[in-house]
């Protein structure tokens, strides 16, 4: 029998997951909030159903969504007042319906932002107290779901994403006193949507994974080459120190075998510069 995915958050990043699903022959259940989104979730092979996630309630069209052998959840947190009450609320909401349907497996799409800045390297288990609020909201969210003994879970926690027409050259273009020297933690959508379905297809369950390109440049480095490939205003840099952190991923690599296919973010520059000069 074929397994189902639903996926709960058919955004930029959870589409192009349901689209891979699909070519490894799942049935995949997509979600999204808006109605315009439903055709073109259809017309991608992704069985959508509208589903609106709010603290007090879920406004949803159709419980067969809940009606699979792995949910994902792949919904960030929004820039709201309280988020760090209202994210975990949304979470509860959505462990109700995953306890009536008895879903057995959750992947949890999280952030790097549960890591402090502490100026080195930070592997799983070093999260401390993150330092904006939607860290501390999505590290409430995933110990809720680890708490639950109903269902097994799996963290994914993702640098900042670029790739497809997330331009990373738009980031930081003509900002002004931007730190040189940080490093940064980013990942390619096509190394996102492999990890996670490596994860399923391995079924790998009860773990917690950093998922970010393991060469980490630093700001000067990398925003100079993207703005030059985007052909937009560079950032002007200074010798400021900012407190930073380097995601170590090395967990996530021998656990899945896993081989990034952008392991600099400086390779998926270098593709852009490719492509335009093709064009």
């Amino acid at each position: 029998m074929r397994t189902t995915i639903s996926i709960l958050g058919c955004g930029w990043l959870g589409t192009a997951l349901g689209k891979n699903l699909l070519q490894k022959g799942y049935i995949v259940k997509g979600s999204t909030g808006t109605n315009d989104r439903l055709n073109e979730l259809e017309f991608t092979g992704i069985q959508p159903f509208y589903i609106r996630i709010e603290p007090e309630l879920i406004d949803i069209d159709y419980f067969s969504f809940f009606n699979t052998d792995v949910l994902v959840i792949a919904i960030p947190p929004k820039r709201v007042e309280n988020i760090t009450e209202i994210f975990p609320g949304q979470i509860k909401k959505i462990i109700e319906l995953i306890r009536q349907m008895k879903i057995p497996k959750v992947l949890f799409v999280s952030s790097t932002s549960v890591y402090e800045p502490v100026n080195k390297e930070v592997r799983e288990g070093d999260e401390g107290n993150p330092e904006k609020p939607s860290g501390r909201a999505i590290l409430k969210a995933e110990k809720i779901l680890f708490d639950e003994s109903d269902f097994q879970t799996t963290v994914v926690r993702f640098g900042g994403l670029i790739g497809a027409n997330r331009n990373p050259g738009r980031f930081l273009a003509g900002k002004k006193n931007v730190p040189a020297g940080t490093p940064v933690n980013l990942i390619h959508r096509d190394d996102c949507v492999a990890i996670l379905s490596q994860i399923i297809e391995k079924d790998i369950w009860g773990e917690v994974f950093n998922a970010c390109s393991p060469v980490h440049p630093n700001k000067k480095e990398f925003y100079t080459k993207a703005s030059e490939v985007s052909d937009l205003p560079p950032p002007e840099f200074s010798d400021v120190q900012e407190n930073f952190k380097i995601i170590n991923s090395d967990k996530l690599v021998q656990r899945l075998g896993y081989t990034f296919k952008y392991p600099s973010p400086m390779d998926y520059l270098k593709e852009l510069q490719e492509w335009d000069y093709r064009i």
